[in-house]
């Protein structure tokens, strides 16, 4: 190729690969670097018709194939295999030049490589990019971050490759600093796995009380598709319970082990957010609940334990049931999201990011797995107000699950009296109800701690720290 490449990228498995070709696409010359170098020229071959591609072989030629400032984009895996590569390239890189780690790497290793690269004059932004490998062909949502220089450089590529949501508007922002972009995408990550637990209850509840069949459920799900609860997640949950397996005939759902694999993402969110101080309940069960669920061991050793069995309801009881389902659905959903933007906020403030909640509120509109309809107006609740506390702040937000509050207390009743677990809808509404509680047991739990352990505490009438000397006369101190 006569001109030089203005986009590189190494690391050609099915993500990356599916990046190179959407910038050919979106007319950007690409030079293509893999370690097995067959796999790069199976991507010529098969989809050189694209656009325009420049196959190297070597770093050095890699390097040599692209244009100043020169920017290689890395889709290898997290860790380990993410250092090995900045450590091949780093060396051949001149100043200006920008490395992007479009990976689900840990943010605080991004933090550490932006650092060390910095160093040295070369850009380093950890990207993340949400939709999997269809989103990474046809427009993903990305989360860069790095420094704001870098971002005039690859900003209006990566535009241009994104999602664009109902208005047009493409689904990337640069998010801010260093690590910023990575700490995004894996509280994304986090609500995902939250939205996805939520969906299984749903599930379960019109399942195992409601009496419906899989393939009536699916159209259940259809029709919410319609409403408030429009989302990708939504939808191909439709489609997932609408399947039929092939070589039983049952439905899909039935055959499938009820065994649910993590990558890590949302244990980080959950271990980030205990660091932080900041309450993701209904994200930890999540967690927890993938957790439990492979532990078969220990769930077949549990078979015997006494409980109800889940009992079908009649047809007019079952859709009236269906529809406070809806509502538990919707009301925890936003939960999950409320519990999501407060951890982004904790972590802007930790690490001086300035994120704007609006502005990820927008780019999680299109292309992303936790795309849904609602974004539009978490999006205009943080534009109207940046500094809102919390999404229950907002007065539609709040006005809706007063709404819904009815129906969520009586499906969990429900559930509760069935035994259906509902660990998800039932982490929702306890972090709603502490939200709006006047008093916590708190009081009696620093009590306690300044018994055993002169811990303090301090007094709703008075300024200061006191402790009270429960080992003598039980005088009150001031420390």
């Amino acid at each position: 190729m006569s001109t030089p490449a203005q986009i590189g990228v190494t690391g050609l498995a099915v993500m990356g690969r599916n990046l190179a070709r959407n910038f050919a696409r979106n007319g950007y010359a690409v030079a293509l670097h893999n370690r097995t170098p067959a796999r790069t020229r199976e991507l010529v071959e098969e989809f050189g018709h694209e656009g325009t591609f420049a196959p190297t072989e070597s770093a050095e030629d890699f390097v040599a194939a692209l244009e100043r400032p020169r920017r290689l984009v890395i889709m290898v895996k997290a860790g380990d295999p993410t250092d090995a590569v900045i450590r091949e390239f780093a060396p051949l890189l001149e100043q200006g030049d920008v490395i992007i780690d479009g990976g689900n790497a840990h943010f605080a290793d991004t933090r550490r490589r932006e650092r060390e690269l910095r160093e040295q004059g070369i850009h380093f932004v950890g990207t993340g990019i949400s939709g999997g490998e269809e989103g990474a062909l046809h427009g993903p949502s990305i989360m860069p971050g790095g420094s704001a220089e870098s971002y005039e450089s690859l900003g209006p590529m990566l535009e241009s490759i994104a999602a664009k949501a109902a208005d047009g508007a493409p689904c990337v922002t640069h998010v801010g600093p260093d690590g910023a972009g990575h700490f995004v995408k894996m509280v994304h990550n986090g609500i995902e796995y939250a939205d996805m637990q939520l969906i299984g209850e749903a599930y379960q509840l019109l399942r195992d009380v409601g009496g419906y069949p899989p393939d009536e459920i699916a159209g259940i799900f259809r029709a919410w598709n319609t409403g408030r609860l429009d989302s990708y997640l939504i939808e191909i949950t439709a489609e997932v319970l609408s399947h039929v397996d092939s070589a039983t005939g049952r439905p899909f759902v039935d055959v499938v082990a009820d065994q649910a694999e993590q990558k890590g993402t949302g244990r980080w969110t959950v271990q980030l957010a205990l660091e932080l101080g900041v309450p993701v309940s209904g994200i930890a069960e999540a967690v927890f609940t993938r957790s439990l669920s492979g532990h078969t061991a220990l769930r077949r050793a549990s078979q015997d334990l006494d409980g109800p069995k889940p009992q079908a309801l009649g047809p007019g009881e079952a859709a009236t049931f269906a529809d406070r389902v809806e509502q538990a659905l919707y009301a925890s959903k936003i939960v999950s999201y409320t519990q999501g933007f407060h951890e982004i906020a904790a972590g802007s403030a930790e690490y001086d990011w300035n994120v704007d909640l609006g502005a990820v509120a927008a780019i999680w509109r299109g292309g992303c797995i936790i795309r849904a309809a609602f974004l539009d107006r978490i999006r205009a609740a943080y534009d109207a107000q940046p500094d809102l506390p919390s999404l229950l702040a907002d007065d539609e937000f709040a006005a809706e699950i007063a709404e819904a509050q009815d129906d969520w207390r009586a499906v969990l009743v429900t559930a509760t009296e069935q035994g259906v677990p509902t660990p998800g809808f039932a982490a929702a509404l306890a972090y709603y109800d502490a939200l709006r509680a006047e008093r916590l047991p708190a009081a009696l739990t620093q009590g306690q701690r300044d018994y055993f352990g002169a811990h303090t505490y301090h007094r709703t009438d008075a300024e200061g720290t006191f402790h009270t000397l429960w080992a003598g006369d039980r005088t009150e101190v001031q420390s």
